[in-house]
């Protein structure tokens, strides 16, 4: 018999933050779970790992929580930034049958507690005091599931818990929570990964829907899309969304200064008239997008691999692998002691070209990611790598060209889509062709932006490496 203390800080869909005790019952001991991958892009020791399990559903309900799980990931590889760097994700469905169907006091506090593994719950895990809406998960039981996924880590994934439930509801703290079958269900996943992964705030103006909330009364936010400041004193002092202020905002309207937010109705300000913090359907604005941008690139590596950080011979093939957004090439710089050199963006650099001086040399590569989503110099991803040159050391033999990594060819590649195809260490270049005619892809050879060659219909693209080939359709329609 266990008493678990879950001690939860939840944003709520449409209430207040709050931090909650939740004394959860004695259950059984925990069901056994199945790791089943949707999508793999890459190592998950090196990938922002989505992890999604869920709760309620017995055995023979699995395949409805199937069902409402790609429901909800194809709505949010419809909204920025998840689909631009969907290439960065991988997602891992923990199936779990739960001994009974449902979650707790579902729709009311007088409605039944359920025997499920992650003992979700309404009404903050059935609490008189807090909200329905409130959909909370046993953080040590969500923790113990999600260790089941091998390479991840707290560093590196999210958990999202999806419960059995019709009903509207869900949180975001530690862990993002959903309503599974509710009509909104899909559309409110990316809102409480906003609260998780991004760290945003709510940005109703109220706390009971249709009254408006008290006018907010304290310091400057800490929220990144809250303050007090004019748009004058954004300016002036460099503060906030100063950066992205008459933009036409990504979620309608201009970014400006509105009133009402954290569900104070006046007295605070917010950036847009409407984002996904603050109504379900909308995009998120350019100041949360570049937040969620910031975070979700953070827990995913920009180096996928290189030659080992350290000594390097004098003629020897200095190699790197990035990841890959979908929608443009994260830029690499090489250095040689503290000097840019001429690469065109390059994975890999032939030193045996440099000549060199006697002597050791420091080289360095640099990635950086352009997206415009980002305007903070100080939260722009970026990642440098360092290597000594050592005309003692001696080059290691080459390879033989392999592919190792691509853009899916399961499925079509939109016309304006970057496609990228990665070789076992630097072996070898890649060659490009579209309906058999080889495209010109100097400097990095191992994304190739479609969008330049203007593509209309249906193509062919292959990627050549030595004597294997990759082959992609394209659809331009």
């Amino acid at each position: 018999m266990r008493t678990k203390l879950l001690t939860a800080v939840l944003a709520l869909l449409a209430g207040v933050a709050v931090t909650m005790p939740v004394t959860l019952p004695a259950r059984a001991a925990a069901p056994d779970a199945t790791v089943v991958p949707i999508q793999v892009t890459g190592p998950a020791a090196s990938r922002f790992n989505l992890v999604v399990m869920g709760d309620g559903y017995t055995a023979a309900e699995l395949p409805k929580f199937r069902e409402q799980l790609d429901k909800h990931l194809n709505i949010l590889w419809s909204i920025e930034p998840f689909k631009s760097y969907r290439n960065y994700v991988n997602v891992y469905a923990v199936e779990i049958a739960s001994p009974e169907s449902g979650v707790d006091c579902d729709p009311g506090l007088t409605d039944p507690k359920r025997d499920t593994p992650l003992q979700m719950g309404f009404w903050g895990g059935c609490n008189p005091g807090s909200v329905q809406r409130l959909l909370t998960v046993s953080q040590a039981a969500a923790t113990q599931y999600a260790d089941l996924v091998p390479g991840t880590t707290s560093a590196n994934r999210q958990i999202l818990a999806i419960g059995n439930s019709d009903t509207y509801g869900g949180a975001g703290g530690t862990y993002a929570t959903a309503s599974g079958g509710n009509a909104l269900s899909a559309l409110i996943t990316p809102h409480e990964l906003g609260h998780s992964l991004g760290g945003l705030q709510d940005e109703y103006d109220y706390y009971a829907r249709g009254e408006r909330g008290a006018p907010y009364v304290g310091p400057e936010p800490s929220s990144i899309h809250h303050t007090l400041l004019t748009e004058q004193q954004m300016l002036e002092q460099h503060k906030k969304w100063w950066r992205w202020l008459g933009e036409k905002s990504e979620s309608g309207g201009t970014i400006g200064r509105y009133e009402g937010g954290m569900y104070a109705g006046s007295g605070v300000w917010r950036p847009s008239a409407h984002s996904m913090m603050k109504a379900l359907g909308y995009y998120f604005d350019q100041p949360s997008r570049e937040r969620m941008t910031q975070r979700l690139s953070a827990k995913a590596n920009l180096f996928q691999d290189s030659t080992p950080a350290g000594p390097v011979a004098a003629d020897q093939v200095v190699w790197l692998q990035t990841l890959h957004p979908v929608d443009h090439e994260l830029d690499v710089t090489w250095s040689l002691d503290g000097t840019t050199l001429s690469t065109a963006n390059a994975r890999s650099i032939d030193l045996s070209t440099l000549d060199l001086a006697p002597g050791q040399h420091t080289l360095s590569a640099t990635i950086v990611d352009p997206t415009d989503f980002i305007r903070d110099p100080a939260v722009r991803p970026t990642a440098i790598r360092l290597w000594t040159i050592d005309s003692s050391a001696i080059a290691p033999p080459p390879t033989t060209p392999t592919f190792t990594g691509s853009t899916s060819t399961e499925h079509p590649v939109s016309a304006d889509e970057v496609v990228y195809a990665e070789t076992a260490q630097s072996a070898g270049a890649i060659t490009w062709k579209v309906d058999g005619r080889i495209v010109d892809n100097p400097g990095n050879d191992r994304d190739l932006d479609l969008a330049p060659l203007q593509l209309t219909g249906r193509h062919t693209l292959t990627a050549q490496a030595g004597s294997e080939t990759l082959s992609w359709d394209v659809d331009g329609v």
